[in-house]
């Protein structure tokens, strides 16, 4: 499924590239302008198996992002700056970049690249992660099935999973047979099998977690950069709208509370943990809403245009994308078109 979603935006992205109508389209398309979302940022240590590779870009690309949005005409501005915009619809195209997670490359690699540029950036942090006892499930079932030669899940309605996983080929489809298998059901269900497979091969979860993300003490020292906000992003990474209103109540406020006391710094922005329709819906915007942010993003893709003043809680963003790691991909995507194509010509998708 995530492979044929890829051969599809690639696809779609070369027809752009070759017939330069997003350069035409840009003028309707493009709006007040864009939330960039980006994960970890690093340089690319080659590998025949990476399925997480789409969350991972280089510090190269990065800079290309950066150069490329002034080269444009994009303001890059903080989520401070960038909700005036929206709410008054004035003022030059902006661009917002946002990290996800926590992730100490964040620091070793993206940040550089920041100051260089002067460029103001948010960074949505879990409190599990910098505990080290949130599950980073993509990247156990990543170093699990990079280990395995053999997949043998058993599935809570008494199924199972029994896959071929010798070949760098094999691992590939492994994981996406896993990933869309348990996805779309209870984020348990998810979670239980990555701890299975981790456990079979001898992957330590919470090391990993530890070796990946920021702790308390760097988030704190990012937080006092002047170029940085920190916003929230949920105690556990829950995907809130798979649980009650009572436990994402919790992942939503407490998160809050939990940076702000450890940081001692104010937390106004929120981010949705998977950020998709399944994973974050009107409930959760209202509930971001209640608890007092000044925002919350998704991950749904689209432009920012000024009927947004209206759901500041359910903000789209675009993905930077490392299968995509070239200037005319971001042309493309900062032009807007090809969201308006995907959203079916809506400007806002926040049901």
């Amino acid at each position: 499924m995530r492979g044929l979603k890829n051969q599809i935006i690639a696809a779609g992205f070369g027809a752009f590239r070759a017939s330069g109508l997003h350069r035409l389209a840009a003028r309707w398309t493009r709006g007040l302008g864009a939330i960039l979302m980006f994960h970890r940022v690093r340089p690319w240590t080659p590998r025949d198996f990476a399925p997480n590779r789409l969350l991972e870009i280089t510090p190269g690309f990065l800079e290309s992002v950066v150069i490329r949005l002034r080269a444009q005409g994009f303001d890059i501005v903080s989520l401070d700056e960038a909700l005036p915009r929206i709410e008054t619809g004035e003022g030059k195209p902006f661009a917002v970049l946002t990290f996800d997670d926590g992730y100490r490359d964040t620091v070793e690699h993206a940040l550089p690249v920041l100051e260089r540029h002067g460029a103001p950036f948010t960074v949505y942090a879990t409190t599990g992660y910098a505990e080290g006892t949130g599950r980073l499930w993509w990247e156990e079932l990543e170093a699990a099935l990079a280990r395995l030669d053999m997949i043998d899940l058993p599935l809570a309605d008494g199924g199972r999973l029994r896959l071929p996983a010798a070949t760098a080929r094999q691992k590939a489809q492994a994981f996406e047979t896993i990933y869309w298998t348990l996805r779309p059901g209870p984020e348990e269900q998810l979670l239980d099998a990555a701890a299975q497979l981790a456990r079979q091969a001898g992957v330590d979860a919470a090391a990993l977690t530890w070796r990946a993300c920021l702790d308390y003490e760097g988030l704190a020292a990012l937080a006092a950069h002047p170029l940085c906000t920190i916003g929230a992003h949920s105690l556990t990474h829950a995907m809130l709208a798979k649980h009650d209103g009572a436990t994402a109540r919790r992942e939503i406020a407490l998160s809050r509370d939990i940076l702000k006391k450890k940081l001692g710094c104010a937390i106004r922005h929120f981010a949705y943990p998977v950020g998709d329709p399944g994973s974050a819906g009107p409930r959760d915007f209202a509930l971001c809403r209640e608890l007092g942010f000044a925002s919350a993003v998704t991950t749904r893709p689209g432009m920012i245009f000024p009927e947004h003043r209206d759901h500041l809680f359910a903000l789209p963003r675009l993905s930077v994308n490392g299968l995509w790691q070239e200037a005319a991909f971001i042309d493309v995507l900062l032009s807007g078109a090809p969201f308006a194509l995907w959203n079916r010509g809506r400007r806002l998708n926040v049901a």
